[in-house]
Parts: C-alpha cells; sequence; structure tokens
C-alpha cells in the first residue's frame, strides 16, 4: 500500500529534511504551468519539464536532506534566498514591488547577492535571522524559504517510505 502526501510548493526552494529511514521515498514532480519548468533536487540532479510533463524522483533510503525548486527560463535558483524574478505559486507582484535596491532588469535580487554581508548570507555558524529583507519577501508569500536559515516555517520532514506529489502551479 503506497502513501501519497501532496506538497504543493511554489517556484521558491523546499528543503526538505528526510527521517532516517530503511525505506526510500519517492517525489513525483509534476510541472501544471502553461510553460516549461526547469525543476532541480539535491539529491537526484534536475531536468526540463514542458507542461503536463512529470518527474519520478527516487531517493535512496538513508538521505538525510534535500531540496526541491524549480526556475524558469533556467538562469538562476529563484529563492529569496538568491534571488526571484517570476513566481509560480506565489501572485504577490515581487517583481514590481522589489525594494529599489534590489531591483534588476526583469527581477528582483536577494540582499545577500547585493550587500554581500553575513546579516544577508548568514556565512558564519552563529545565528542568522529574518532581514527587512526577507520580511517583504515572506509578508508577500509566506510559504518561500525567504532567507538561509528559514528553517520553522519553510522546512517540511518526509518520513521514508511515503510518496510525495510536488506539483508546480497546483
Amino acid at each position: 500500500m503506497s502513501l501519497f502526501t501532496n506538497l504543493y510548493i511554489s517556484f521558491f526552494p523546499v528543503s526538505i529534511i528526510f527521517l532516517n529511514s530503511a525505506n526510500a521515498a519517492r517525489f513525483g514532480v509534476r510541472n501544471n504551468c502553461p510553460y516549461t519548468v526547469w525543476a532541480a533536487a539535491v539529491p537526484g540532479g534536475g531536468r526540463r519539464l514542458n507542461q503536463g510533463e512529470m518527474w519520478a524522483l527516487d531517493v535512496p533510503a538513508g538521505t538525510n536532506r534535500g531540496r526541491i525548486w524549480a526556475r524558469t527560463s533556467c538562469q538562476f535558483d529563484a529563492s529569496w534566498a538568491d534571488r526571484c524574478n517570476q513566481v509560480i505559486r506565489c501572485t504577490a507582484d515581487i517583481v514590481g514591488q522589489c525594494p529599489d535596491e534590489l531591483k534588476i532588469d526583469g527581477g528582483c535580487n536577494g540582499a545577500c547577492r547585493v550587500f554581500k554581508t553575513n546579516e544577508y548570507c548568514c556565512n558564519s555558524s552563529g545565528s542568522c535571522g529574518p532581514t527587512n529583507y526577507s520580511r517583504f519577501f515572506k509578508d508577500r508569500c509566506p510559504d518561500a524559504y525567504s532567507y538561509p536559515r528559514d528553517d520553522a516555517s519553510s522546512t517540511f520532514t518526509c518520513p521514508g517510505g511515503t510518496n510525495y506529489k510536488v506539483v508546480f502551479c497546483p
């Protein structure tokens, strides 16, 4: 008997922590968007998904963490931790509302990429909390990963031996 859990995620990365288990997990990654999405995963690599296509991603037993995300135009990781341009699930106009100091042509950089300081990049082993820039994004897209240590609200635990559906544009 196979259990399925739906994870409706945004264009932004979802960090996943797998419980140590003897059972592998399968993620069915589906693109329901009316455009091509480049899905990526660590571990697992990535692939192009045209509208309606699915990628069966098998995560080996014993894997204890991973990440799944999507990109458009295959130019960059679109998490707020790095930068964002087009959104899939988040309906806020991030590009149109982007703070002036983060704006780029057709997109919105993350604060780490612009300022390159520990406050925004979380490079040290010390604590790293949200900033005004990450809050700007989190207020508009509450389920998305908005800064490098945004684990409390954007990281999900997945028991081994369970199958999951990750749907872009649900």
